[in-house]
């Protein structure tokens, strides 16, 4: 017999996510939900259709860097693929930056932003990478109060205009810094009234990008964060070519291979402080909270992807004399993952529901306190899940989920810098504890996840409830018996932020549940929520095994 494997397919993204349209009923009026859904249902039919299949076309293109044109002239040129020119169009149409800055929305206004890059984004190869840095940009020059920049860029970072928009790129990475930005060794010199860059970003993810933001130190000024000032650059000078900056190369990555991230020298481009000349780090920190959550979309959006695709090759997928999808084993191993990209949506929509509300003047003061908890903890705990799913959804391919041209090997490679932007995971992990420093926070975070609690009445919830509630408590334990002991509170960081991170995502599955049954919309929500609540939720160790974990590393 002549056999071929027919490929995984896609419908519309939209219509066929069933959480999703659970989510905008909970959580939009009825005259928002219409207002917002034929253009929820546009990009949804353009995710799975279109834009899908020109990014299977594309997979053998990737950027390419011209150094010199023909007549000697270094033009540093870079050339992005056709999904990415087709992404600029949409992105900034549909206003994927923008949304985000509707002040008629109110606190929906974060909401709308990142179910329109939910939706779209997943085939658009990683252009969400330049859009959060955008994003970043405009809410830390809007934090700065620099109103001359303000009025400068953002009219542009925000159009909705093709030919208008800027993107924005975040340079923060040198290649003796790394995640310790007070290392940085970018000199400010001054030059009249201006001042001009010099130095070498070891990671610029945003080489096409019109501006930047940077870290550069001030000559004279002292070493370490405070010693840094936080500058405005543009790129390009008016016929396009860059001005006093030179790509070194670009870097080739395991993944994100559509998104040119370059070396770049600074030798001495022109620049604007954009907050002051110290407390750099300080000043560029709304661009991280802005970048982190984008993270956390980013996730899921790939994460419902690989559930998408390994669904629909299931139901095509015929071996041992039946259907992938009526094997019980494989069936199983679905519903983990099915499980856990459910509970990270929910973890990454109240990351993003909290950021709406506080831009729009109407958080409490016990929401501005969780989400300081939650941005962190929701960015590291869904780019670890994004990593576990993508890996078995290739899985579950066989050998065809290890053959680059199907597109399916893009998944796990994409998925792997989640992790790694905007913070490592041990990075995240002591920022949870530094922001647990902050009076009321453990309270406010505690009493958070009470409340989702409280409302699960249905008695098949009530053991994954008391999962999330021990784990809780169990953390907070942890936390008081270790606050004097350094090595070993850092060395539990990792698993003390995770174990808050999953006992989130049960809290709001397990609200998620009950409001499901509530409205008659059936228990494939209960069946996530006992689900994750059956997999491991408390992750700390009560004993000291900072001794041994030294042992086994010298």
């Amino acid at each position: 017999m002549d056999f071929r494997q027919a490929p995984p397919t896609l419908g519309n993204q939209y219509d066929s996510d069933s959480l999703l349209h659970e989510y905008l009923e909970r959580t939009l009026s009825p005259e928002l939900l219409r207002r917002f859904e034929p253009e929820y249902r546009e990009l949804g039919e353009l995710s799975g259709g279109e834009l899908f299949q020109l990014s299977l076309a594309d997979l053998d293109n990737e950027p390419v860097h011209t150094v010199w044109d023909a007549w000697g002239n270094r033009i540093d040129h870079v050339e992005v693929t056709d999904v990415w020119k087709r992404a600029q169009v949409i992105c900034a149409e549909h206003g994927l930056v923008a949304a985000g800055y509707d002040s008629e929305l109110g606190p929906y206004a974060r909401i709308h932003q990142h179910v329109l890059n939910y939706v779209a984004q997943a085939s658009l190869d990683t252009y969400n990478c330049p859009l959060a840095m955008t994003d970043g940009a405009v809410r830390t020059l809007l934090d700065s109060g620099n109103q001359a920049l303000i009025d400068h860029a953002l009219p542009r970072l925000l159009s909705r205009d093709p030919e208008k928009m800027w993107t924005s790129g975040q340079w923060m990475t040198e290649a003796i810094g790394g995640s310790d930005v007070g290392q940085t060794e970018t000199v400010a010199r001054r030059d009249g009234d201006g001042w001009r860059l010099y130095g070498t970003k070891w990671f610029t993810s945003a080489t096409t990008a019109d501006m930047a933001l940077t870290l550069a130190r001030p000559e004279g000024n002292p070493p370490g964060g405070r010693g840094l000032a936080m500058f405005y650059l543009e790129l390009r000078d008016d016929s396009g070519r860059l001005q006093d900056l030179q790509i070194n190369r670009l870097k080739d990555k395991f993944g994100t291979r559509k998104l040119p991230t370059a070396e770049l020298a600074l030798d001495g481009v022109k620049a604007v402080p954009v907050a002051g000349l110290e407390n750099g780090v300080r000043n560029i920190t709304p661009m991280l909270n802005i970048t982190r959550t984008w993270n956390a979309v980013g996730a899921i959006l790939g994460m419902r992807r690989a559930i998408v695709l390994t669904r629909d090759y299931a139901n095509k997928r015929e071996a041992f004399g039946a259907l992938l999808i009526d094997k019980p084993l494989h069936v199983d191993t679905m519903a983990e993952m099915i499980a856990e990209t459910q509970g990270a949506f929910l973890l990454a929509f109240r990351v993003v529901e909290l950021l709406g509300r506080i831009e729009a003047g109407e958080a409490s003061t016990a929401e501005r306190l969780v989400s300081r908890l939650l941005t962190p903890i929701g960015k590291l705990t869904t780019a670890k899940q994004g990593v576990t799913v993508a890996s078995e959804a290739l899985e579950s391919f066989g050998g065809a989920g290890y053959v680059n041209d199907t597109g399916l090997p893009k998944l796990l490679a994409d998925a792997q810098v989640l992790p790694i932007w905007e913070g490592t995971t041990n990075v995240l992990s002591l920022d949870t504890l530094r922001a647990l420093k902050d009076e009321g926070v453990w309270e406010a975070f505690a009493n958070e996840i009470a409340v989702r609690l409280r409302a699960a009445t249905d008695p098949r919830l009530q053991a994954p409830a008391k999962r999330t509630e021990s784990a809780v408590q169990h953390a907070g334990q942890w936390l008081q018996a270790t606050l004097d002991e350094r090595p070993l509170l850092e060395a539990g960081a990792r698993r003390f932020a995770m174990t808050l991170g999953r006992a989130t995502e049960l809290a709001l599955l397990v609200d998620h549940a009950q409001w499901c049954l509530d409205q008659g919309k059936g228990e494939r929500a209960l069946a996530a929520a006992r689900r994750f609540g059956r997999s491991r939720i408390d992750l700390i160790e009560d004993e000291d095994f900072t001794g041994e974990s030294r042992l086994l590393v010298d």
